[in-house]
């Protein structure tokens, strides 16, 4: 049993190989500075007297296929719909001068993936905006966490004005889905490798 899981292994790390868009990882236009520790990415960004960092991690972040009911009409020589990863994202701004840095916790709404050419249609939406003391290494639940649901439009737009004139707009969501996409298939071939080790150690 273990032989023919190791050859399935072998061969299907072959096909991921062939399919792997990017060898080196995407670059995000804009200055990032791109860290990355297993399944989570940071990216760097320092413009007068702040620092913006990005952080986001792979894991859990393919939402669920939607094409569950048209497997049927496809056809078998048809490409599989092509994964992408949208990973939730945290933007921390922090200024030189305070103690504190804002967090802003972001997301991809399902629905709106893949709807290109509306009119001025965010990808990404932010959550909950929160202030986190700088030196603290864990952010607390005690510090006061806004969520947007229940949020004035015109603050939320503000907000958003705020990210984007620090890079953080449409176009760089573009880019982090593509750089997490790529993150996502090389861990995911790396994880195929160490499991065919792991399956053919005696």
């Amino acid at each position: 049993g273990d032989k023919a899981f190791a050859q399935f292994l072998t061969d299907e790390i072959k096909e991921e190989k062939k399919i792997q868009k990017h060898k080196s990882l995407p670059k995000i236009s804009g200055g990032w500075e791109l860290e990355v520790h297993g399944t989570e990415a940071k990216l760097v960004r320092k413009i007068a007297g702040e620092k913006i960092t990005v952080t986001f991690n792979i894991n859990n972040s393919i939402p669920p296929s939607a094409e569950e009911d048209t497997q049927e009409q496809q056809k078998p020589d048809e490409q599989e719909p092509e994964l992408t990863s949208t990973p939730n994202f945290v933007v921390e701004i922090i200024k030189d001068d305070t103690k504190q840095n804002l967090v802003l916790d972001c997301h991809f709404p399902e629905d709106e993936i893949g709807h290109e050419g509306e009119e001025e249609s965010d990808i990404f939406t932010i959550r909950e905006v929160s202030f986190q003391p700088t030196e603290e290494a864990d952010w607390k639940d005690t510090n006061y966490t806004l969520n947007t649901d229940s949020l004035d439009w015109a603050l939320y737009d503000h907000l958003m004005d705020f990210l984007a004139d620090r890079g953080v707009d449409n176009t760089f969501a573009d880019e982090l889905i593509e750089l997490s996409t790529a993150l996502e298939h090389q861990e995911y071939i790396k994880f195929l490798e160490d499991l065919k080790s792991f399956v053919k150690c005696q």
